[in-house]
């Protein structure tokens, strides 16, 4: 059974330049980001993978049980194997299953059912969900808000891939259950998404999106200054 954690005092994180302005500088670089679907095959280091996996790892998590697995390919057989089953399923989404609006929302994206950066990129990785807590001291097998703390470790993820000047690709063709058999996952172990990570190529075009502004996606509700009277 696992220990009742010791308790210790919280040391937060100081930025050197003041707060406002590493903030700042946060937004900047998250700004930039993009998905990335023209992929140099440019090695990149191992390290940089797994810096970037153990950021994730650092996610708020329901109880945390950690209910992640990031699972890294960089052979190109097995790269080759996932593209050929994802573009079958890919094929069968733009063919058969997408809805015409969904079709009409991706056009302007020029994306299709072809995945070349799936063989390009030079480490794919895919993130698993765990159903259960697998670890050996668990007192029990239980997870909870799985959607929840795996969506924040990937956001963790691909922040982390960003500040390191990668390219990434948040990719999830559905279903995803040949991730499960081609990588020899357990059951209890479900597909989340897809990231190839490398670096873009030097022809890489990325559409010019906007970004909803503040005003948008921000609701405030402000403090009383003190009573009125």
């Amino acid at each position: 059974m696992t220990a009742t954690p010791e308790f210790i005092p919280h040391q937060p994180h100081m930025p050197p330049g003041g707060s406002l302005e590493t903030a700042e500088a946060y937004r900047r670089v998250m700004a930039a980001r993009r998905s990335v679907r023209q992929f140099s095959t440019r090695p990149v280091d191992f390290r940089l993978i797994e810096s970037i996996i153990a950021a994730a790892g650092a996610s708020p998590s329901g109880a945390n049980k950690q209910p992640w697995r990031f699972v890294v390919v960089g052979d190109a057989d097995t790269k080759r194997k996932i593209r050929l089953a994802a573009e079958e399923e890919e094929r069968a989404f733009y063919e058969r299953r997408a809805p015409n609006a969904w079709l009409e929302d991706l056009q302007p994206l020029r994306t299709g059912p072809e995945k070349p950066f799936l063989e390009d990129a030079p480490w794919l990785i895919a993130v698993f969900k765990l159903m259960k807590d697998d670890r050996a001291d668990s007192p029990n097998d239980g997870v909870y808000f799985v959607n929840e703390s795996v969506g924040m470790a990937t956001g963790m993820l691909l922040a982390a891939a960003q500040h390191a000047g990668l390219a990434t690709l948040t990719h999830t063709p559905s279903p995803m259950k040949f991730l499960t058999d081609l990588l020899g996952r357990p059951d209890y172990e479900r597909p989340y998404v897809l990231i190839p990570v490398g670096w873009a190529a030097d022809d890489c075009e990325v559409p010019n999106i906007e970004r909803k502004p503040l005003d948008e996606i921000m609701t405030v509700y402000q403090p009383d200054d003190g009573d009125s009277g």
